[in-house]
């Protein structure tokens, strides 16, 4: 099923995939197309960008411009998963994931159906959440509205997922780094000994 998941989103469909505590809407971050759709079906606003899902940190040098060395111990205690970082995006990357920022999230899933499929994919996965913009993230697939899951050409059903909050996100272009969003690491857990940073 996560081989028939990757051929779909090779071939630019839409699909419905578990991460650690939510469920994820997932298109070849490539693609402009597959990405145009994943806004219109989640009723987004072009202002807000998308992250993307890597397989590994030498994926980055495909998509951030610079990976300062303060992202380093950062990776190294909380990768996989917990915790996206944003980057300087490299010349290239669509405008419709960096929101015309020139910055781009990443991170590297926990979820192992998650790391299957981002494992088969021969480009980056949208990391975004299965979900009508603005309408909470959802833990299960039942509680998907019967009208957004009949635009999905595939969906990955794992179960009920642990919920709870999403990534902490830090925006690693500014100096010290900046959480724009606490999340799944605090930032006390941040600052005990790994980097220093301030809030948004």
């Amino acid at each position: 099923m996560i081989r028939e998941a990757a051929r779909v989103i090779h071939a630019g469909g839409l699909v419905v995939f578990p991460t650690r505590t939510l469920y994820g809407l997932g298109v070849d971050a490539n693609n402009p197309e597959a990405i145009g759709r994943l806004f219109q079906i989640k009723r987004r606003s072009a202002a807000k960008p998308v992250s993307i899902l890597v397989k590994s940190r030498d994926a980055l040098t495909s998509f951030v411009a610079e990976v300062p060395e303060a992202a380093i111990p950062i990776m190294d205690r909380f990768w996989p998963g917990r915790i996206t970082l944003v980057f300087r995006a490299k010349e290239g990357i669509s405008t419709l994931l960096t929101a015309g920022t020139g910055k781009i999230g990443v991170r590297i899933p926990e979820h192992p159906v998650a790391v299957q499929l981002v494992a088969c994919l021969d480009c980056p996965l949208t990391g975004t959440s299965a979900n009508y913009s603005g309408a909470p993230g959802v833990s299960r697939i039942e509680d998907l509205p019967r009208d957004f899951l009949n635009q999905m050409d595939l969906i990955l059903d794992a179960g009920r997922l642990n919920g709870g909050t999403g990534s902490t996100v830090i925006d690693m272009t500014t100096d010290p780094p900046q959480i724009l969003r606490e999340g799944a690491v605090s930032k006390k857990e941040l600052v005990s000994g790994v980097i220093n940073m301030v809030d948004k």
